[in-house]
């Protein structure tokens, strides 16, 4: 009976280990050389320190949940981080015409040095405009202008070949990098595997650590 108690207890020690130790980092590769380019192009939209150590690379769709909750998650590690973390953007519309049109409007915002002021709103008011069940695209120039945009000026802007060339461009590298939900991270070429926020908080402070940062 006793070592039926002592095989219990043992059994429960493990098991509330398991579910309260912090998240560990996996000893993930980078990106093969062959999809190195693939993965950040230099035209990609930068938050933060364009000179950082440390570049976590979002392949983002404007229009997805799970990024707009992640959102603050980003903002916060580059916040803990200071100098030595910055967000490269890779676009990946998943969500059909809006995502398109949300897309096409965040580059107009950055031809305007709006970017980061469009994403917040686009963001804080993606349940209005990209209602998966009735999507509204019509919207998103209304709620950009909220927060600065030059709508008469992005209507031209959004239309501009270089604008264009950069959707392609993300459409033809999301299927190099086998990208198939939002968001999906990369740090310093090291895909975050598993998925968590947990998990990215634990890669992005170990490649900090390895730069000396």
């Amino acid at each position: 009976m006793l070592s039926v108690v002592a095989v219990a207890v043992a059994v429960f020690a493990a098991a509330a280990w398991f579910t309260t130790r912090p998240a560990s980092v996996a000893a993930t590769a980078t990106v093969p050389p062959e999809q190195s380019e693939a993965l950040l192009r230099s035209y990609s939209p930068i938050l933060g320190p364009e000179d950082a150590p440390v570049t976590i690379v979002e392949f983002f769709d404007p229009a997805c949940e799970a990024c707009r909750a992640f959102y603050p998650v980003v903002k916060d590690i580059m916040a803990e981080h200071g100098d030595a973390v910055r967000v490269a953007i890779r676009y990946t519309p998943f969500h059909g015409e809006a995502s398109g049109e949300a897309i096409r409007v965040l580059e107009a915002a950055r031809m305007q040095d709006v970017y980061e002021p469009v994403m917040e709103a686009l963001l804080r008011e993606q349940p209005r405009w990209a209602s998966h069940g009735a999507p509204a695209p019509g919207l998103i120039l209304e709620v950009a202008a909220t927060a600065g945009l030059d709508v008469d000026a992005a209507r031209t802007q959004m239309l501009a070949p270089d604008v264009v060339a950069i959707l392609n461009q993300d459409r033809a590298d999301v299927e190099t990098m086998g990208v198939r939900q939002t968001p999906t991270f990369f740090v310093n070429g090291r895909p975050l595997d598993p998925f968590g926020e947990a998990e990215l908080r634990a890669l992005v402070a170990e490649e900090v650590a390895a730069s000396g940062s």
